[in-house]
C-alpha cells in the first residue's frame, strides 16, 4: 500500500511539474527544435537552488536517437571554485511544432520548459518554468542588444515575473574540457 502510495505523488508531482506554465504565458508556434539545438549561454536566471552559486552558465542541446533532447547545463561554482555539470533530457509534451517540453534531470521527474520568447534566427530565447519562480533568458552570445533584452524583460514584468530579482550571469571563463571537471 505504501508503495502505491508513493507511486500515486510521484505520478501526481511529475504531472504537475511539466504541465504547466504560468497564467498569460504562450509558447512559441511554430518551433523549429532543429534550429533551437546547440550552445546557449544563459544571460539571466531568476535564482534556484541548482543553480546556486553559478556564472558562466551554458546550455547545449542535441537530439538523442529516440527524438528526445539531450540537455547539458554548464558552470562554474563561485564558491566551490570548480565547474559543475548537469546532463538531462527533454521532451515535447505534445506536437513537435509547439515550444512545450519537459525536462529531467532525475529520472522519472520532469519540469516545465516552455520558450515563450524567441527571434526569428533563433539567437536570443525566454524561458518560463512551471511558475513565476523559475525564468531564464539565452543568447547564442553572452550579450544581448538593449532592445531585445527590453523587449524580453518587458514580456517577463508583464506576466508577473519579478525581473528585478534576475541574476545578470557573468561570461568571464573558458569552460574547461569535461573530462577535467571534478562533478
Amino acid at each position: 500500500m505504501k508503495s502505491l502510495l508513493y507511486l500515486g505523488l510521484c505520478g501526481f508531482f511529475a504531472f504537475q511539474s511539466c504541465a504547466s506554465i504560468p497564467d498569460g504565458a504562450e509558447t512559441i508556434t511554430p518551433f523549429d527544435s532543429q534550429k533551437y539545438l546547440g550552445s546557449w549561454y544563459e544571460v539571466a536566471r531568476l535564482e534556484f537552488r541548482f543553480e546556486r552559486n553559478l556564472d558562466n552558465t551554458t546550455a547545449t542541446y542535441t537530439l538523442n536517437k529516440d527524438g528526445s533532447i539531450k540537455v547539458d547545463n554548464r558552470g562554474y561554482d563561485v564558491v566551490k571554485k570548480r565547474w559543475k555539470q548537469a546532463l538531462g533530457k527533454a521532451r515535447f509534451r505534445g506536437a513537435t511544432d509547439v515550444a512545450a517540453l519537459k525536462v529531467s534531470f532525475f529520472g522519472p521527474f520532469y519540469s516545465g520548459y516552455n520558450v515563450i520568447a524567441l527571434d526569428d534566427e533563433y539567437k536570443y530565447a525566454l524561458i518560463a518554468g512551471r511558475s513565476l519562480k523559475y525564468l531564464w533568458f539565452l543568447s547564442r552570445e553572452t550579450t544581448v542588444p538593449a532592445d531585445i533584452k527590453d523587449a524580453y524583460l518587458d514580456l517577463a514584468k508583464k506576466l508577473g515575473y519579478d525581473v528585478d530579482a534576475l541574476i545578470w550571469v557573468k561570461h568571464d571563463r573558458t569552460q574547461p574540457d569535461p573530462s577535467e571537471w571534478l562533478e
